[in-house]
């Protein structure tokens, strides 16, 4: 992924960054505990068990008493109750602490992405995104709620069962401790290398997520272009270079599971065979060596354990180091000092000065400017000119979305600067040229201007914006969910909706980017009535590719190039003769402009 703006790079290569989880996991350190506690009993029953065998054999088979038979039987089931008891606290405790902690840290990411600024996502994929806050947080949630008590009960086991073979032969154990570097070698050599294809096999899949959100997204336009086919091939290429890299990682990780697996049995094979004649001179008992064993089986059996979690706990340091990404983009918009707190109803004055704008992404290009004008409040001033020539930018500028790279932009004098982004836009609606309609119903929509409006104030902004003839007429009328992106609208239809919800917003600032292109001549005439009566009293500022939709502004700005060409009324600027009169001729060849 291509680092925004704004982003510092946090340290890589080890499992140290899953330390950086120990925010999330804090607020839940008293269940935590208590399922450490739960652990350390449960390890406890089993490294117990081994003790009783060595009883059993030895008082047990040797004397002959079936009473101590009994008693044996007795003891297992005590402690295997015990078992189970803690074995289900430790599990309880730690798989819901971990989906917990998944959720909170979703959460916490997907705050933190939606308040960067939109120079952030210029540079990346959504899909990608998406990857981040599913996939790998689930890879996270395996190891938090299950790998990392494993790795723990384990190692614990491990220890405990070293120090009970010592207990019992140190000749023995001392064989077994040699042979734990062999152990241990793998895991550390093959480990490091496993961390590095999981995180390559995590940005593979995250390819594939995005390859998915971006085709289904536009899936008209792949149709209507007949790519198919070809975005077919993309998905197979991109789903197999995921599978190359899966594989390979498995591929490692099978290895070292096995070499430690091979390793630790193979010692025990060989531990049996000298014991066996230890037992023959007498040095040790057949219970003993029993216990020997069992210990040495689950020092064995707990090192491929851990090696086998170690594998996910890797995987997990990848997927963490992916997320803290996100967390460590710091945004690029800053509030400067001193804050200024704008009132709850600004006046609507508007000043452009001196301001050069260029988007991140293109920065040696210069997309608005040196550019100054001013807009009145309550005036109507119309954006004109070739596409390309920077009206959409002043509306990003205005919505500070971006902040110039120089000069200033003054709302009822204040330096936007200086104003938090979210307070700013609260005083703006934005009417833009393609709709934005979510998957939900018509009152959500039209209510995302403003949550708090009552149904009577959705029905009638609706009413205004002359969509309730076609709201009434949808299945399920104000609760009809339009489907993703609006898909069970025509495009007029969505427009209507985006104008009813800015009618609802009822804020000082309109902006109005060619917000009737897609209405039929009687609905733009209705829509047309209806904004004039928004705009009174308004602040408005409108984008027009259609002229006619202009002709009334109280002034016309035309801009070419990023500045500014021409300022005046119609009128005054069709008798100028210069880029809006031509632009006025191209659009009307007959009739009245003409």
């Amino acid at each position: 992924m291509a680092l925004p703006p704004g982003f510092i790079p946090p340290p890589r290569g080890d499992v140290a960054q899953l330390l950086r989880l120990a925010r999330f996991l804090r607020p839940y350190r008293g269940r935590i505990a208590t399922a450490l506690v739960a652990l350390v009993v449960a390890a406890g029953c089993v490294l117990g068990l081994g003790q009783g065998l060595r009883h059993v054999i030895d008082a047990g088979f040797g004397s002959g008493d079936p009473h101590l038979l009994n008693a044996a039987l007795i003891g297992v089931v005590v402690v295997s109750v015990i078992l189970a008891a803690a074995t289900w606290t430790r599990f309880y405790l730690m798989m819901s602490v971990g989906e917990r902690v998944i959720a909170d840290l979703r959460q916490a990411a997907f705050a933190h992405v939606v308040s960067l600024s939109p120079a952030f996502f210029d540079s990346v994929r959504t899909g990608e995104i998406a990857s981040r806050l599913t996939n790998d947080t689930e890879q996270i949630r395996q190891v938090i709620g299950f790998g990392l008590s494993m790795f723990l009960r384990n190692g614990l086991m491990m220890i405990g069962a070293l120090v009970l073979l010592f207990l019992t032969s140190i000749k023995l154990a001392a064989m077994i401790v040699l042979g734990v570097p062999a152990t241990i070698i793998p895991i550390l050599v093959m480990g490091r290398h496993v961390r590095h294809l999981s995180r390559v096999n995590q940005d593979r899949v995250a390819d594939v997520s995005a390859h998915i959100d971006e085709s289904l997204h536009e899936i008209r336009t792949v149709q209507a272009y007949g790519h198919e086919a070809s975005t077919r091939e993309q998905f197979d290429s991109a789903t197999e270079a995921a599978y190359a890299a899966g594989v390979h990682r498995i591929r490692i990780k099978a290895w070292l599971i096995s070499l430690v697996m091979l390793i630790g049995f193979c010692a025990i094979g060989v531990i049996m065979w000298i014991g066996g004649y230890d037992v023959f001179a007498g040095r040790i008992t057949a219970g003993q060596l029993s216990a020997f064993v069992f210990y040495a089986a689950m020092v064995a059996s707990g090192a491929g354990t851990v090696s086998e979690v170690w594998g996910e706990i890797q995987r997990a340091a990848g997927a963490t180091e992916r997320l803290m990404e996100l967390l460590d983009t710091r945004p690029v918009l800053t509030t400067a000092a001193p804050v200024i707190t704008l009132p709850p109803r600004v006046s609507g004055s508007i000043r452009f000065d001196e301001v050069t704008f260029s988007y991140p992404t293109r920065p040696e290009n210069v997309a608005v400017g040196p550019i100054s004008f001013d807009v009145r409040p309550g005036e109507r001033v119309a954006l004109v000119g070739p596409s390309g020539a920077g009206k959409s930018t002043l509306f990003g500028l205005i919505l500070r979305f971006y902040d110039p790279n120089a000069g200033r932009i003054l709302l009822d004098g204040a330096d936007l600067r200086h104003c938090e982004p979210q307070q700013l836009r609260r005083a703006v609606a934005l009417v833009p040229q393609d709709p934005v309609i979510f998957a939900t119903s018509v009152t959500d929509n039209v209510r995302f201007g403003r949550p708090g409006a009552s149904m009577d104030e959705v029905r009638s902004a609706c009413v205004a914006a002359h969509a309730l003839e076609f709201i009434e007429h949808l299945p399920q009328g104000f609760e009809t969910d339009l489907g993703e992106r609006g898909v069970k609208l025509s495009g007029g239809q969505r427009q209507r909706i985006a104008i009813a919800r800015a009618l609802l917003a009822d804020r000082p600032i309109l902006l109005l980017d060619e917000a009737t292109s897609s209405l039929d001549a009687e609905s733009e005439r209705h829509v047309a009535q209806a904004l004039e009566q928004l705009a009174r009293g308004r602040t408005t500022l409108v984008i027009a590719h259609r002229l006619a939709t202009v002709r009334n502004a109280d002034r016309i700005i035309v801009l070419e190039r990023g500045r500014i060409h021409a300022v005046g009324t119609h009128q005054a600027l069709l008798r100028e003769n210069g880029l809006y009169a031509h632009l006025a001729r191209l659009q009307f060849m007959e009739g009245e402009a003409a």
